[in-house]
């Protein structure tokens, strides 16, 4: 091994302990715990509520339209959350001057505020009138 892989080592070390902590808890559950397989045990459960009805119930599409957007803004949040920890520093890392890595951002953000004017405009987020077209 080269000295650069022991770098490694810790993290590898991290992750064993980790999987045989996790393993060891799974395994002392299933030899402590009673297994008794009861019919009450065995039937669904959902939220409280006796199921009734099929699984394959249609949804509007609406749900999924807010649950995709939902994803695009964590995302959004997922890219502005390291440029802010490095703001200051990116002239250093990057070689360009801040003023370039705010202007940048600011792109990125219209692009995003566009995306959020269209939704809105489409009425995607206003539930409270029923439309057919979307």
């Amino acid at each position: 091994m080269n000295p650069y892989s022991w770098q490694y080592l810790a993290l590898l070390m991290q992750i064993l302990a980790a999987f045989l902590l996790g393993a060891g808890m799974v395994l002392a559950s299933w030899f402590v715990g009673r297994h008794r397989n009861t019919r009450v045990k065995l039937d669904t459960y959902e939220c409280g509520i006796p199921a009734t009805g099929d699984a394959r119930g249609r949804f509007s599409v609406r749900f999924y339209l807010v649950a995709v957007l939902f994803i695009l803004f964590d995302v959004e949040a997922v890219f502005m959350m390291p440029w802010a920890v490095i703001y200051r520093r990116l002239p250093a890392l990057t070689g360009c001057s801040r003023l370039f890595g705010f202007w940048e951002m600011l792109v990125y953000l219209g692009f995003v505020a566009v995306g959020l004017y269209y939704i809105v405009r489409k009425g995607i987020l206003n539930w409270s009138q029923d439309r057919a077209d979307l």
